[in-house]
């Protein structure tokens, strides 16, 4: 049987007669990378305080490696886990390193490994010296991160981590990611930036209003919202007026382009029947930004 790192089963948690999470069913092997999108209030944040233990579930069961979160063992299975909250909190008077060699005390690591951490995670090393509270939103998000990874964590739980990080750490952080999940590491992510998510997770989970929406990868998303690809040509200069006859159905976009809409499968037969007056042709995919609003503009919200 496939190892499970996280599992959920029909978990609900309500806040009086405010439900924030409705049975959800969610699981996430080891060196797997999740991406968790919806808008705020969806629920994404409560289901990572429930994983944590910070909160107990109203219904369901919840199983991280191994053990329930809020039960006996709940404060071994932390110890394995990483966790960077939306709003990090970092108490500004102690200097990075210090902020480093407390977490490190928490789990049992080296200060030694907490220095090499702020180096991978790109913090100066004079930064490491200063008060935190001398800190920009990046150097404190990049601090976060290396906290977060202290101990060698099985698991790691990451609200929106990039927010402050500019293009070039992103990329970086993408980097730490792709390490830890060869190293087995089973990674929970969850963003606003859903562009940065593509190519980067192995499947994308929606939630919408505390439920669980759709839960694939980004073709079977696309397939489940329904939407299509585009095609988009462009005639050759010097191509005959009679040209256009053979694109039929293709609509004018900007660019003097013409574009239609194809099914995937489609898509070979269509690339092949198009006309030598063709000098350019695109092939449009949806993508995760679109995906998400068309689950979203479902009355039911269902997939």
């Amino acid at each position: 049987m496939t190892p499970r790192s996280i599992v959920l089963d029909r978990v609900s948690k309500s806040f009086g007669r405010q439900v924030a999470v409705a049975e959800v069913d969610l699981t996430l092997g080891p060196g797997e990378c999740v991406g968790l999108v919806g808008h705020n209030g969806a629920g994404k944040s409560t289901l990572i305080k429930l994983m944590l233990g910070l909160l107990h579930p109203s219904g369901g069961r919840v199983s991280v490696l191994g053990e329930n979160p809020t039960g006996g063992g709940g404060a071994r299975m932390r110890r394995q886990i990483g966790y960077l909250p939306e709003n990090v909190a970092l108490y500004p008077a102690l200097t990075g390193i210090e902020t480093m060699a407390f977490y490190a005390a928490l789990k049992g690591e080296s200060v030694v490994r907490a220095r090499e951490l702020l180096d991978r995670v790109g913090l100066p090393a004079d930064a490491a010296n200063r008060a935190v509270g001398t800190y920009s939103k990046g150097m404190r998000q990049r601090l976060a991160l290396a906290q977060a990874m202290l101990g060698r964590p099985r698991v790691m739980l990451l609200d929106e981590p990039t927010s402050g990080l500019d293009p070039a750490l992103r990329q970086s952080f993408y980097a730490i990611l792709r390490t830890l999940r060869a190293d087995g590491a089973t990674v929970l992510l969850s963003s606003h930036a859903l562009a940065e998510l593509e190519g980067e997770v192995d499947r994308i989970v929606v939630m919408n209003q505390g439920r669980k929406l759709a839960d694939g990868d980004l073709s079977t998303l696309r397939r489940l919202a329904g939407i299509t690809p585009r095609l988009r040509a462009r005639l050759a200069a010097t191509a005959p007026a009679s040209a256009s006859a053979a694109l039929a159905g293709w609509l004018p976009v900007a660019g003097g382009m013409l574009e239609c809409s194809c099914a995937e499968e489609d898509i070979v037969a269509r690339l092949r029947d198009l006309p030598e007056a063709v000098a350019a042709v695109e092939i449009l995919r949806p993508s995760l930004d679109e995906v998400y609003a068309a689950f979203l503009r479902r009355p039911d919200g269902a997939a």
